[in-house]
């Protein structure tokens, strides 16, 4: 449809015509994302028309109509200057049944009471002030002027009565307005308490049934999978929460509600969803939120006193650790976007394994069992440490080290530990970044270490190379029927070699610091010996 002529026509329509024009204009632009530049200043037009209509006592039918044009419209970042106004987004909140810091607006408006018709009005609103939000920096600013995330807590309260589709786009819009106003979070969390409420409407989402102060009950296995519309709405409180717990200041009242969020976390970790993705990408929202949350409170993960657990972990439960363990393996074999994807639950369970003892024994049992067979290279093979130690060398940073410290904490932060299950050339880019080429341990304080060598590792470890953690074939020796003279030779012209390369600056000899670090040939050898005072016992 022509613009001008849908403008024209507005200027002068009833209610019923401006109805029939604006259906006629969603029907032919429902998918339409991309919009032609030369007309942006017809369609800002046309949103300051719509927003015309609004000022009129209309039916909830022409309402409706009006919503989803400006909807559609409101995908186009360049035209929202009308509706970006404190008078846009205070018609756009009213008709949401959202009340701000001027106005109130009575939660029933939200409720079962509303018609169908009109429960489509307050969908088509949210959905407005979600896209407006997300594309209008003005539009945020007059969020925070009128106070919107005040009304947003306050449609948290009614939670239970809620249309899917309403409570849907309420906590997507909190979403947003969390993620691109930080300004508004610490108002959110002091002033509108929107972290517990946030966490009663998961609880409720999730149907948690408490059978202690932190556990929940154990979801039945034979029960039906979460619901897709309540695994949504979850989806779009936990990323609400994320926005808000990622402050560090904290208090008691704090950790008493971040254990709850655990436990909640925990019995959405052991549910299933209608599909495997859907139940990934629950897990993956989780994890999100857990590495926002003290690791003091992770240990409600695993002590659930009703469940039991088992003995030779100090009678802790395992399960969920076990979960996030096979949830880190599939994003390892997905073998693409790590950094988004793996590190996050690499991370958990890094800092999980250095505050816990329990988590870390478990990891360590599944991860790096007692050697066996160190005829192959630890990054040769299926097992969850051979894919490990491959990302010891992956070309991204982020993610060749955070693995890294993985296996590190499960070693105890011990370098001979790692030295035997990845080999030193694997292990290199660690211990140069710790400062521990020297050998040694981290800083981290762990129990005494059990010997778990097996007599097949013992008997091994002799032949084992320690660059490639592994027993090679023997090789033949390259220079064993050499003459003396000739070694000699072949000696000075590598030296002359390496001396060339190293005055045009293609390679630049290095060594060991007595702490442990690298530094220039020539500093290392300048550096006087430091007394080794005590030893290791481990």
């Amino acid at each position: 449809m022509d613009l001008n002529h849908i403008l024209s026509q507005l200027e002068t329509a009833n209610e019923g015509d401006t109805e029939e024009l604006l259906h006629r204009f969603n029907q032919e632009n429902f998918q339409t994302f991309k919009f032609d530049p030369k007309e942006e200043a017809l369609r800002s037009k046309l949103c300051q028309s719509v927003l015309v209509v609004f000022r009129k006592p209309v039916q909830p039918s022409c309402q409706k109509e009006c919503l989803e044009t400006l909807r559609i419209l409101s995908r186009d970042k360049h035209v929202l200057a009308p509706v970006a106004t404190r008078e846009g987004m205070l018609v756009l909140s009213r008709m949401a049944g959202l009340g701000t810091g001027q106005e109130e607006v009575d939660n029933n408006q939200r409720g079962s009471s509303l018609s169908e018709e009109e429960q489509r009005v307050v969908v088509e609103a949210l959905k407005c002030l979600c896209n407006v939000v997300y594309n209008s920096a003005a539009a945020q600013q007059v969020c925070v002027d009128i106070q919107l995330a005040r009304g947003l807590c306050a449609s948290l309260h009614s939670y239970s009565s809620w249309q899917h589709e309403v409570g849907l786009f309420i906590l997507r819009l909190l979403f947003l307005l969390s993620a691109l106003r930080p300004d508004v979070r610490a108002a959110l969390r002091k002033d509108c308490h929107a972290v517990r409420l946030l966490t009663e409407v998961l609880e409720h989402t999730l149907d948690v049934r408490w059978v202690s102060t932190y556990e929940a009950a154990c979801p039945d296995p034979q029960a039906l999978p979460l619901p897709k519309e309540n695994n949504e709405r979850a989806m779009e409180a936990l990323k609400a929460l994320f926005n808000l717990t990622l402050s560090e200041a904290r208090n008691e009242e704090d950790d008493h509600q971040f254990r709850l969020i655990a436990a909640i976390l925990r019995h959405l970790l052991m549910l299933k969803t209608e599909t495997e993705e859907k139940t990934e990408e629950a897990h993956s929202h989780a994890v999100n939120l857990l590495n926002n949350l003290p690791m003091s409170c992770l240990d409600v993960l695993i002590d659930v006193p009703v469940q039991g657990g088992q003995e030779k972990y100090g009678g802790k439960n395992v399960d969920v650790v076990q979960v996030l363990l096979d949830f880190m393996e599939k994003r390892i074999d997905k073998g693409s976007n790590y950094k988004e994807g793996l590190t996050p639950v690499l991370s958990l369970l890094t800092e999980g394994s250095r505050c816990h003892r329990e988590i870390r024994r478990y990891l360590k049992a599944q991860v790096l069992p007692p050697l066996k067979d160190v005829k192959n290279r630890p990054e040769v093979g299926s097992t969850i440490r051979n894919k490990l130690v491959r990302l010891m060398t992956h070309v991204d940073m982020g993610v060749k080290q955070t693995a890294a410290e993985f296996l590190f904490v499960l070693c105890k932060e011990s370098v001979d530990n790692l030295l035997k299950y990845t080999g030193y050339g694997n292990a290199a880019g660690l211990l140069v970044a710790r400062g521990l080429l020297a050998g040694g341990r981290g800083e981290t304080q762990y129990s005494e270490d059990e010997n778990s060598d097996t007599e097949e590792y013992k008997s091994a470890k002799p032949f084992i190379n320690p660059i490639t953690g592994h027993v090679e074939e023997p090789m033949p020796n390259p220079i064993e029927e050499m003459t003396e003279e000739q070694k000699e030779y072949e000696a000075e012209n590598l030296a002359k070699m390496f001396d060339k390369l190293s005055r045009q600056n293609v390679i630049r000899p290095m060594g060991v610091r007595p702490d442990g670090t690298l530094a220039p040939l020539e500093e290392t050898l300048c550096d006087p010996p430091e007394e080794n005072s005590e030893s290791d016992s481990d």
